[in-house]
């Protein structure tokens, strides 16, 4: 997208958990039931600026993460709205049973806007990365599941579910993830929005995917290839008109995601393309069935073939089948 020198948004070039804890502190002003919770990582989730800001109202339950998410849900219960930030793999995993139970099922105003997830966290290896965290939240009765692009998105989409009545899962990365969007927008949650136009083959992406994404458009451009790219930041309601759409337009789909092909992004989008009885070329790009390997971010995302160049080539490949 073209950037507007004359309109920058403060949320520019930021990492969506930078973004995260200080648009946190600036809700927090004008709603005194926000609380902020997390699991002895505030630091790594950007909470600190809250807890300095909001002492009475920043809870830590240290390496407890399962008693940290009943905590939330009691918060909730007592009309409080709890943003509960840690590291996506704990969030998914250890506490599981307590969204699932305490959470979901009471359909509680509990925001879980966990960082480091997918491969973000690169040198973590499998015992820190989350790839698995869409297709268990997606799962869950009442939650609402939303991974923003970039920074100003991630503003937006914070903004846009403080008034949701039931569960959020919000996932976040410990990396900058590459610039989308250049002005604030009106989120709304269940919308996707095309960031790009094609008329060849659609990209469906989440999180830092969208921006590589564009990048995949911009090579294939030189090839032409005209590639479609929607930015599908709500996984959980998603948008199946959208993903109808593209492929009545378009001629092939391809979902990219961090994240295992299995359950993720990739099974919502073919879901709604059976249910709705359409044939199209369709493929699914993220991380096959198998634990990840541990290296740098950015050598994790060539290895998986998750950045600009990668994308590009299995899109070729994909489209001589």
């Amino acid at each position: 997208m073209t950037v507007d020198k004359n309109n920058l948004s403060p949320y520019l070039n930021k990492s969506s958990r930078d973004v995260f804890g200080k648009v946190l502190v600036d809700l927090a002003e004008t709603d005194e039931r926000i609380i902020a919770i997390t699991a002895e990582v505030s630091n790594s989730v950007r909470l600190d600026g809250f807890k300095k800001r909001w002492p009475h109202r920043f809870f830590d339950f240290g390496i407890a993460e399962q008693n940290m998410m009943a905590a939330a849900a009691g918060f909730a219960r007592s009309g409080k709205i709890p943003y509960v930030s840690l590291y996506a793999i704990f969030a998914t995993l250890r506490a599981a049973e307590q969204v699932r139970t305490d959470v979901a099922y009471g359909n509680l105003p509990v925001r879980i806007c966990p960082s480091h997830s997918g491969i973000s966290l690169g040198e973590g290896g499998p015992s820190h990365h989350t790839i698995e965290d869409i297709s268990f939240y997606r799962s869950l009765p009442n939650m609402t599941v939303i991974v923003p692009a970039d920074g100003i998105e991630t503003a937006m989409a914070l903004r846009a579910t403080a008034g949701l009545a039931g569960p959020v899962y919000l996932r976040l990365s410990r990396a900058p993830e590459p610039v989308v969007y250049t002005e604030e927008f009106n989120f709304t949650i269940g919308e996707a929005r095309t960031v790009r136009k094609g008329n060849d083959v659609t990209l469906i992406a989440y999180g830092a995917s969208v921006g590589n994404a564009l990048k995949t458009a911009e090579i294939l451009m030189t090839n032409s290839i005209d590639c479609r790219v929607i930015d599908m930041a709500t996984i959980k309601p998603i948008d199946k008109q959208a993903i109808i759409s593209a492929a009545s337009e378009t001629d092939a789909i391809l979902s990219i995601e961090e994240h295992s092909i299995i359950g993720g992004l990739g099974s919502a989008v073919a879901e709604v393309l059976a249910e709705a009885g359409i044939n199209i070329k369709f493929k699914r790009l993220g991380i096959p069935d198998e634990f990840t390997l541990a290296g740098p971010y950015p050598e994790l995302q060539k290895y998986y073939h998750l950045d600009g160049s990668g994308i590009a080539k299995r899109v070729q490949s994909f489209l001589k089948e």
